[in-house]
């Protein structure tokens, strides 16, 4: 087999690859652009278009959304250009690079989604014993008051439906920055940093770093902002911080198992929707904290068979990776 930071096709009747390999430097500094335009690019419409103030909220995020797809395109179009790919085949081979492929996908959004949902069995066992009290305190055994219950339940999902339907910032927390925060920090800079020969494990630990570096602006916005003193600020952006770490080792170990984009980021929505997991709850403590070991013991015991490559590509008989043409393979 080739060097490690050589792209080699494997398969030689394949087209669509050259030799050629990114150096480590331009592979960082890559990062480093994507991570910084990424979140630069939010305060264009402002200090750069000079356009007005927005009327209301729903145009200021609007503004924001056209910013970071914007930014999501122009990191596509960098990875592009850094990679060995140039012929007439090199779009649809980027892609298949960037994780955006169509084969496999009922797996790919599937097993990670109940592989991420084991973390919040505490969570799912908390609300559970909430419906137990209910159910002791209101009498919800009688026929009548299951009915009711059926059908207030049931307007509820109605109802939050339409609300994240309706919403602006639903929109931003489950749809745009879960795509293009997955887009840019996983698509585009796990590619180039496998192609410069970094290992496997070494990339899980230091693409979190320009993912983290994209939420450091908030420290500047509640700071300047809302006006909070700035041990405070410190204090939840440090939280975030940290959360955001540990979230992209996850995510970036998922794109690197499976070499789908849509993995990460169904795992990205699903925690979005469900916050922080419940460790100890107001009532039953010992209860939830022993469900929510077993979730995590769980979700360790199954994280790499549920992530085998083999379960998500139709051939990895000679190489690893979730594609034909590299060599980058050796490392997972």
């Amino acid at each position: 087999m080739a060097e490690p930071n050589k792209w080699v096709p494997r398969n030689p009747e394949l087209p669509g690859a050259e030799d050629g390999s990114v150096s480590k430097e331009s592979a960082l500094a890559a990062c480093f652009a994507m991570a910084l335009f990424y979140v630069a690019v939010l305060y264009a419409p402002t200090y750069v278009l000079r356009l007005a103030p927005a009327s209301s909220l729903n145009t200021f995020m609007i503004r924001r959304f056209i910013s970071v797809i914007f930014a999501s395109l122009a990191s596509i179009l960098l990875c592009a250009c850094l990679l060995p790919v140039r012929n007439y085949q090199g779009a649809s081979l980027i892609l298949s690079i960037c994780g955006i492929r169509l084969d496999h996908l009922g797996r790919a959004v599937a097993i990670p989604l109940c592989l991420t949902s084991l973390f919040y069995v505490g969570s799912v066992v908390s609300r559970l014993l909430s419906f137990s009290d209910a159910w002791e305190q209101e009498e919800l055994h009688q026929e009548a008051y299951l009915v009711r219950i059926f059908k207030a339940a049931s307007q509820k999902l109605v109802d939050d439906a339409h609300f994240v339907v309706l919403n602006i910032l639903a929109w931003r927390n489950y749809v745009v920055a879960p795509i293009t925060e997955e887009l840019v920090f996983r698509a585009c800079m796990i590619p180039l940093l496998l192609c410069a020969g970094f290992k496997a494990y070494s990339i899980i630990f230091l693409s979190p770093i320009f993912f983290s570096l994209a939420h450091l602006n908030h420290l500047l916005e509640l700071y300047y902002g809302q006006k909070y003193t700035f041990s405070r600020a410190v204090l939840i952006v440090g939280m975030q911080l940290g959360y955001t770490v540990m979230f992209g080792w996850y995510a970036s170990f998922l794109f690197l198992r499976t070499g789908h984009l849509i993995a990460p980021i169904v795992a990205h929505i699903f925690c979005n929707m469900m916050g922080l997991p419940i460790v100890f709850p107001n009532t039953q403590k010992a209860f939830v904290f022993s469900s929510f070991l077993i979730g995590c013991g769980t979700f360790f015991i199954l994280l790499f068979p549920a992530t085998s490559p083999d379960l998500y590509n139709s051939n990895t008989k000679h190489c690893r990776c979730w594609h034909e043409f590299c060599s980058w393979g050796r490392t997972l």
